[in-house]
This record gives C-alpha cells, sequence and structure tokens, in this order.
C-alpha cells in the first residue's frame, strides 16, 4: 500500500510539474517579423509569443512551414495553437483573435525607379503586374481588387518577388512598409528598388488561436499579458533587437571553406 501511494504521489508530483506546450505556427519570410536562420526561427513575432505564453505557464514549440497557406490552415483545423496574423471575417470563424494587437504595419507598395510607373491611389495598380506572396491577405478591399483583376504573380519567397522586381518582370510589390524596407536595405543590387510615400493601408498583427484550442479559453489572460508588455515597451524592445539582429546577421562575413 505504502509503495503505491509513493507512486501515486510520484504522478502526481510529475503530473503538476509538467509545462504544457503551445504550438506555433509560422513562415519566416517577413524580417524582422520572423525569419529563419537555417537552424531555427528567428524575429520578433517567435520572441513575443515564447515570453507571452511563458509568462503564462507555457513552453511554446515553433513549427516552421513551408507556405503561409499552410500555416493558416494548420491553425484552422487544430493542428497548431497559435499564429501571428492579421484578423479578417473569414479568419474569425475558425480563430479567436486577441483584443491587443502586437504590432501595427503599414502596407506599402515598393517599385524600381529605373522603370517609373504612375500610382497614385489602389486603382491604378490595376495597369501594372504586381507581385505577392502565397496566402498574403491585406484586408476585404485589396483582396478583392486582386481577384477581380488578376494582374498578381504569387511566388513563396519575398527575395523572389524583390528579385523579379529588380529585373523589371513586374512593375512592383505590395508589402508592409517595415519588411520590405529591411529586404531593400539588405538585398543587393536593390538599391533601386523604393517605397511610394502613400500608405495603402494600415494592419495589425494579432495574436490568433484555433477555436479547437483548448487555449480559446485563456483569451483574457492572453490579452492581459499582452497589454503589460506592449505598456511597459518591451514588445518595441524586442522588434528593436531583431532589427538590429537580422542587420547583423546579413552583414556577418561568409564562412571560410
Amino acid at each position: 500500500m505504502r509503495r503505491l501511494l509513493l507512486l501515486l504521489l510520484a504522478l502526481a508530483t510529475h503530473n503538476a510539474m509538467a509545462v504544457e506546450k503551445v504550438r506555433y505556427c509560422d513562415y519566416p519570410v517577413y524580417p524582422p517579423i520572423s525569419w529563419s536562420d537555417g537552424t531555427q526561427v528567428r524575429g520578433v513575432a517567435p520572441n513575443v509569443i515564447k515570453k507571452l505564453f511563458g509568462e503564462l505557464g507555457y513552453e511554446v514549440e515553433i513549427l516552421e512551414l513551408d507556405n503561409w497557406n499552410r500555416c493558416v490552415l494548420d491553425a484552422a483545423e487544430g493542428r497548431v495553437d497559435v499564429v501571428l496574423m492579421y484578423k479578417t471575417a473569414e479568419r474569425e470563424q475558425s480563430m479567436v483573435f486577441s483584443m491587443v494587437p502586437v504590432l501595427r504595419e503599414e502596407v506599402a507598395v515598393f517599385v524600381n525607379r529605373q522603370h517609373p510607373v504612375r500610382i497614385n491611389r489602389l486603382e491604378d495598380l490595376a495597369n501594372y503586374r504586381g507581385g505577392l506572396l502565397f496566402g498574403e491577405s491585406y484586408g476585404v478591399v485589396f483582396d478583392r481588387f486582386v481577384a477581380k483583376h488578376q494582374n498578381i504573380e504569387r511566388v513563396s519567397d519575398s527575395r523572389q518577388n524583390f528579385g523579379k522586381l529588380m529585373r523589371a518582370r513586374i512593375d512592383f510589390i505590395v508589402t508592409e512598409r517595415r519588411t520590405g524596407q529591411m529586404r531593400v536595405e539588405t538585398l543587393p543590387g536593390a538599391q533601386d528598388i523604393v517605397a511610394l510615400p502613400e500608405s495603402f493601408g494600415v494592419d495589425y498583427l494579432r495574436v490568433a488561436v484555433s477555436r479547437r484550442s483548448p487555449l480559446a479559453t485563456r483569451m483574457p489572460d492572453i490579452d492581459a499579458q499582452l497589454q503589460r508588455m506592449v505598456a511597459s515597451g518591451e514588445v518595441d524592445r524586442l522588434l528593436h533587437e531583431s532589427e538590429v539582429t537580422y542587420r547583423d546577421m546579413i552583414n556577418l562575413p561568409a564562412s571560410s571553406p
């Protein structure tokens, strides 16, 4: 009997000490938000998620997928718990979004100044060929515009898109201004790629939890902790660290053979 009691006590202690895991999905091609160094996912997005859920008592497992569509689908079907993304009416059917935004993002149009274009408003994009990544969405109005005009070529990697713009295979790229500017600053031969000054929209990255995940019941706790991180300046600090880290990584000399 004593041995049985000791065994039950050991099991209870183990279960109490066990840390629940949160499965976080990322498609890391958006520095400084997220990128891959070849061995792990880096950036402000995974760092915010690890800090946020770590404070709530969870261990974060980062799943790196090869396209954004798959990431969104896996979250919708409950194969992963958490994604950081924009809120849309369609996504709200399968995801619960944080009330507190993580980052404000500005949608910008990047062009090649060696091949001038006349773009002052959304409707002007219909006259040119553009580039997006698979699964990207910049709001209902923009998505309807893209579906109507069918003048967008989609690829899986933003470096590929910027390469096409540099070679004038497309006329513009729509992307988040911060990410696009960092690509321009760190991509060789991109000195002629510039962002138009006009903003083509503003959106907010939010913590999105699958409605099939047990975490969906903890949204009040998630919002409260996220609010503390934003108010204390911790999210801004993590963003700055990510920008510095990415620039340092890009500027490192190539390894000797």
